[in-house]
């Protein structure tokens, strides 16, 4: 059983929410401990690459891996942290596809387009709940 360290605990928590753009709850056993404190305690806390180097690093393991389910997380969140912008998600696509292969990169650029499209959206109505 794993031996939790609670400041490695609220550090990995809060890097965890910073990556995915969105409130983590804490959980329980020893799978969600070790991502926690190791992965977004320590590794992602590491100084020598940035947030957005991490991310395409991610997203290019992902794409190259076909694992297109976490894609869109990835996409999103890179996205909304302002780590990538729509062009450079574009451009992601353009360039994977090369190396991936096609039909992954042309899943990349439909996942991209989405995203983007769901952000625009959300954007909207934002703006309409807001008023004039």
């Amino acid at each position: 059983m794993m031996e939790s360290d609670p400041e490695k605990r609220r550090a990995g928590l809060e890097k965890m929410a910073e990556v995915y753009g969105w409130e983590v709850s804490d959980g329980d056993g020893d799978f969600f401990g070790y991502t926690v404190e190791h992965l977004f305690g320590e590794v992602w806390q590491r100084d020598a690459l940035s947030m957005r180097d991490r991310r395409l690093l991610l997203l290019g393991l992902l794409v190259g891996n076909a694992d297109h389910d976490v894609v869109p997380i990835q996409l999103a969140a890179a996205f909304g942290n302002d780590e990538l912008d729509a062009d450079q998600l574009r451009e992601l696509a353009v360039f994977l596809a090369h190396y991936a292969g096609w039909p992954a990169g042309a899943r990349l650029f439909g996942q991209v387009e989405k995203v983007l499209a769901d952000a625009a959206k959300a954007a909207a109505r934002a703006a309409e709940a807001e008023g004039p």
